[in-house]
């Protein structure tokens, strides 16, 4: 008998990535969107695609969000994705299959195609990005992670599903830079309740490492312009997380 599937995500002013997200999973059993309070028609858009929509504006970071998503959904499987995300066809066959007669103890990984500056990378560590989405809802839920949230898979077998899912990543580059710098700070804020310590010196080694490790060890080379530019941005993501970091353990930055 085929298992249930529940797609879950959470969403804030998303109804411009809405219609094509939904569209990818208009075949699963249910579709949960947690709204974390937007501003645009995220709600009505999602509702008229067949959506069952809740609202939680008591933000505690991505990972807890996830986590009370996924209590809202009654499938027997949960696959969660984001709006930005899309399934493809050779994908959602290759789920249908798992539903169709799932592994016990298992959850499963899928490869990420992200899209940056007009093109989906094939290298620069962004393709594959392997992300475990597709698991059991009563065994294995969320971290509770700030940021980089993750799935708990501990004692769990992990298998890698064909098919890609496409990540629209970045699309508008400010929107992007407006997002990264939000994670950096929530990231430097996190590893800061935690004791953690960041020096000069490891501001600047850590990122020039993140500049050579895109260009170099993970390809980057190999996707020509963009990863040049994406090899630039990361080294900027990582400087922003630990001069951040830096700030807050000398009282340089607010505390949330």
């Amino acid at each position: 008998m085929s298992q249930r599937l529940s797609v879950v995500m959470i969403a804030k002013n998303a109804a411009d990535l809405l219609p094509d997200c939904l569209a990818s999973v208009a075949w699963a059993d249910e579709i949960i969107l947690l709204d974390s309070g937007s501003e645009d028609t995220t709600p009505e858009v999602a509702r008229a695609a067949g959506v069952k929509v809740f609202t939680d504006t008591d933000w505690q970071g991505y990972g807890i969000q996830r986590q009370k998503a996924q209590r809202l959904a009654s499938g027997d499987y949960i696959l969660m994705i984001d709006t930005d995300e899309r399934v493809t066809p050779e994908l959602a066959q290759a789920m249908r299959t798992v539903l169709a007669a799932p592994q016990p103890d298992a959850v499963y990984n899928i490869a990420r195609r992200n899209f940056f500056l007009g093109r989906f990378m094939r290298h620069s560590g962004w393709y594959p990005d392997r992300v475990t989405r597709l698991y059991p809802r009563e065994r294995y839920q969320y971290n509770a992670s700030l940021v980089h949230e993750s799935l708990d898979t501990q004692g769990a077998k992990v298998i890698e599903l064909k098919g890609d899912l496409l990540h629209l990543t970045c699309r508008d580059f400010a929107s992007f830079q407006r997002k990264q710098l939000n994670y950096a700070t929530a990231w430097a804020q996190e590893r800061h309740q935690k004791g953690k310590k960041a020096s000069l010196t490891g501001i600047f080694t850590h990122t020039l490492g993140a500049f050579l490790k895109t260009l170099l060890l993970r390809g980057g080379v190999l996707d020509g312009k963009q990863g040049w530019l994406l090899a630039v941005v990361n080294a900027q993501y990582t400087f922003n997380k630990y001069t951040e970091l830096w700030a807050l353990n000398h009282g340089y930055s607010e505390k949330t």
